[in-house]
Order: C-alpha cells, then structure tokens, then sequence
C-alpha cells in the first residue's frame, strides 16, 4: 500500500480522526485518551497502532506509560500530496477567471 493509502485508510475511520484530532490540541497517554473518548483503553491502542504505522503519530516513553503526539514528519508528505491537487485547483480557478476578464 502507498504512503497516501495508509493514511487516508488510517484517517477513514472516525474514531481514528476522533483520536488524531485530540492529539492535535496536545500529547496524551492512552489514559488520557480513553478519559476523553467514548472507547475502552485497548481499543485506542489499537487504533494509535494504526495511526503510528501510517507514520501519523508517534510515542514518547514516560516512565510506565507512552505519550503520543502528531508525527510532523509524518504529516509533510501527507500535504505534498495535497498540494498537488491544490496547484491544479488554483491553475483552474486562475484559468476561470482570466476567461471572465476576456469577456
């Protein structure tokens, strides 16, 4: 599978953006997770094991427990793949309107 399709595979699940979202506010132990989530601690293991082999989190030890936050490495090839469809977007936009201003 491509870097795009494990992460957009990852991100398909909502619990998983749930949990992705909440690491973007700042790091959090499973712990932490599962107090502000409607999912039991195994299941957010599970689901940070997801995230972390798409290369979108990454865990830090602190004494018995992990702390996980958003991998910014992980997220950069992410955008460089957006991007390109965000160049095609703007190009079209740009091609719209200078057809506009002709008329």
């Amino acid at each position: 599978m491509t870097y795009e399709g494990r992460v957009l595979a990852a991100l398909a699940d909502p619990t998983r953006r749930q949990i992705f979202e909440r690491l973007g506010t700042g790091r959090c132990s499973v712990a932490d997770l599962a107090r502000s989530l409607p999912v039991s601690q195994p299941a957010i293991s599970q689901h940070l094991k997801v995230l972390k082999e798409a290369g979108l989190v990454h865990d830090t030890p602190s004494g018995t427990r992990r702390i996980y936050s958003i991998d910014p490495a992980g997220l950069g090839p992410l955008r460089q793949w957006l991007d390109r469809f965000w160049g095609d977007q703007l190009a079209a936009l740009k091609a719209v309107a200078d057809r506009d201003e002709a008329i």
